[in-house]
């Protein structure tokens, strides 16, 4: 009896083209990598003098990333580089896994700050080029911490966190609106969510600031950032905040202050009710003394389901931004497309796996995690086709597609696949890449 699978089974596959390119889309990443001068970046900021390995980190640091886009999650992975003719897409040369291996355990925590060097000054190039936002324009930023779960006990400064997942517990920001990660720092896994946030956030506005961002600024975090320190170092930077708090007594009391007249019903629930109030929070005495607008939304269950849980349930955050309640909610839970950059560093991507068991190469990795992130983000903005695409929308439509590199005429041409659905997209976004003019600051 003959079967529909007939066919298939008649066709050989042989792992023997030369010209094959896996993920052909690593060109617009290779020409804005070209674009943003980051080889020579790297080598001029990370400085590896005497130590194994250490020689040209710029086209090591950029393997990485390259292969991070393709979809790498562990050091091995960087071979996809180097299948076919995948390294001639690419404007640097491509290393190998050992190599890698070698370079990350060379990093120490100085190396790691040179890393962030240079994180700080390509973002300024790309938002130069056009990614960033225009003069005077506003700029939301998303404060937030993730776990980077790790598997075994040789990973050095992993621990089981209050989330109760071995791993690290690294601190991001990202830009609301776009997902680009502008800062981020590995932590231990045993760091509290607001360990070292004051001056992560000195260091963040100085990197936006440098950057180009000259309009106002307003950060948005949850109640495990809440701290007056915090507060104090946004005040002084002449930032404005929207900050979870946690419901302790005190801010249980000035809930209940609320009259009833002055609840608002809100567009929140299919289920239940929602409804938005603020008053003032006062701590302290004397000199002491601050007074804060409090502003809090309650929600409750409606129908049969209110007969079990009939209470109110409240969630409250103090800002100093000049809209009204309404708006200020609306604008606060917002704050949680913050998780959204966090699940493309990891869904695929590089965070999805801390590989050394060294603290300081994994906290390189994931600053190349985050380079790579950003230049997938980066490409969507200045390739000028869409709005910023998630990292697997990024990688299904302009990266992961098979290629055959060839000669025309002396021009070497991918020849990529007919009737590909987004060739359009691919085309319109190299062409606007090509035609950025190169670094040369």
């Amino acid at each position: 009896m003959r079967t529909s699978s007939r066919g298939i089974d008649r066709i050989d596959a042989l792992f023997d083209d030369p010209n094959s390119v896996a993920n052909a889309g690593l060109i617009l990443a290779g020409t804005l990598i070209k674009r943003l001068g980051l080889e020579t970046l790297i080598n001029e900021w990370v400085r590896f003098d005497g130590r194994v390995g250490g020689a040209l980190p710029g086209r090591k640091v950029l393997t990485m990333v390259c292969a991070i886009i393709g979809g790498a999650t562990h050091i091995d992975h960087v071979d996809i580089l180097r299948a076919g003719a995948t390294q001639r897409v690419l404007p640097f040369r491509v290393m190998a896994p050992s190599t890698i291996g070698t370079f990350l355990r060379g990093f120490t925590f100085g190396h790691v700050r040179q890393l962030d060097a240079v994180a700080d000054r390509a973002l300024k190039r790309a938002w130069n080029l056009g990614a960033g936002p225009a003069s005077g324009e506003a700029l939301v930023v998303d404060v937030d911490s993730t776990i980077a779960e790790v598997h075994g006990h040789q990973k050095q400064g992993a621990a089981y966190g209050y989330t109760k997942q071995l791993g690290y517990h690294p601190l991001l920001a990202t830009r609301a609106g776009t997902g680009e990660v502008l800062h981020a720092r590995m932590r231990k896994g045993s760091a509290g969510s607001a360990r070292g946030v004051v001056r992560f956030v000195d260091e963040l506005i100085a990197r936006l600031r440098r950057a180009g961002a000259d309009g106002q600024i307003t950060l948005r975090a949850d109640s495990g950032f809440w701290s007056w320190k915090l507060i104090d170092a946004l005040n002084r930077l002449d930032v404005l905040w929207s900050i979870t708090v946690t419901q302790h007594a005190a801010i249980r009391a000035a809930i209940a202050t609320i009259p009833e007249t002055a609840w608002v019903d809100i567009d929140y629930t299919l289920s239940g009710k929602a409804q938005v109030a603020e008053t003032g929070y006062t701590t302290g005495t004397g000199r002491r003394e601050r007074t804060v607008r409090l502003v809090v939304r309650r929600t409750r269950l409606t129908g049969r389901q209110a007969q079990l849980f009939p209470d109110w349930r409240h969630h409250a955050f103090i800002t100093n931004t000049g809209l009204d309640a309404v708006a200020a909610d609306a604008f606060h839970r917002n704050h949680a497309i913050v998780e959204l950059a966090i699940r493309d560093l990891k869904e695929g991507a590089g965070l999805e796996h801390c590989p050394s068991g060294h603290y300081s190469a994994n906290a390189a990795w994931l600053a190349c995690t985050v380079l790579a992130h950003n230049l997938g983000r980066w490409t969507s903005l200045l390739g000028d086709t869409s709005p910023a695409m998630n990292t697997r929308t990024v990688r299904t439509r302009l990266i992961a597609i098979a290629a055959t590199l060839v000669n025309r005429s002396g021009r070497p041409t991918l020849r990529l696949p007919l009737n590909w659905p987004w060739a359009d997209q691919f085309t319109e976004t190299l062409n606007a890449l090509r035609a950025l003019p190169a670094w040369s600051g």
